[in-house]
Order: structure tokens, then sequence, then C-alpha cells
């Protein structure tokens, strides 16, 4: 489990998913990319992010607690999420 601080001060704590929720979050999020290849955006970054945050945050998920969120801080807590299942564990590596 990992807790982060957000920008606005507010604390959340993440918890571990196995590796088949891990997969199956990693393959919800579909990029947009533009004639020449190059990255312009998700598809359905909304329900993609509430999805994510349903299945990672330890504690309060409800519809009540997400609506407290501001976008910026939905957004801060995806990306970290989204690092933290790409890279694994902040470990020093030997």
């Amino acid at each position: 489990m990992m807790e982060m601080k957000l920008e606005s001060g507010k604390k959340i704590k993440l918890k571990d998913v196995s590796i088949d929720e891990r997969d199956e979050l990693l393959d919800s999020v579909e990029y947009q990319y533009d004639d020449k290849g190059n990255p312009k955006g998700m598809k359905m970054i909304n329900s993609t992010i509430t999805k994510w945050l349903r299945s990672c945050i330890d504690g309060d998920t409800s519809d009540k607690f997400l609506k407290t969120l501001t976008l910026e801080d939905r957004t801060e807590i995806f990306l970290e999420m989204q690092e933290y299942l790409l890279v694994g564990e902040k470990k020093a590596s030997k």
C-alpha cells in the first residue's frame, strides 16, 4: 500500500492490486493518435480515471467522496497510479 499527498493537501491511500487487476486497468486505457501517429490524448478519460480510482484507492470510493476531488486531484492520482502500476514499487535497484 502506498500513501500519497496531493497538491491540494488531501491524503490518499492506494492499495496493492493483483497482476490481473493491474492488467485489466492498463488495458482499459485507450490512447488517441493523430494522422502521423503522435499521441494526442485518451479516449473516455473520465470513465477510465473513475474506474482506476474505484479500483486503487484504499478507502472510500463512493460517489460522494469522488465528487470532492477536483479534476487536478483526479488527474494527479491517475498519473501516480499509472506510473506505479507500470514501473512497480518504487525501490532502488541493486
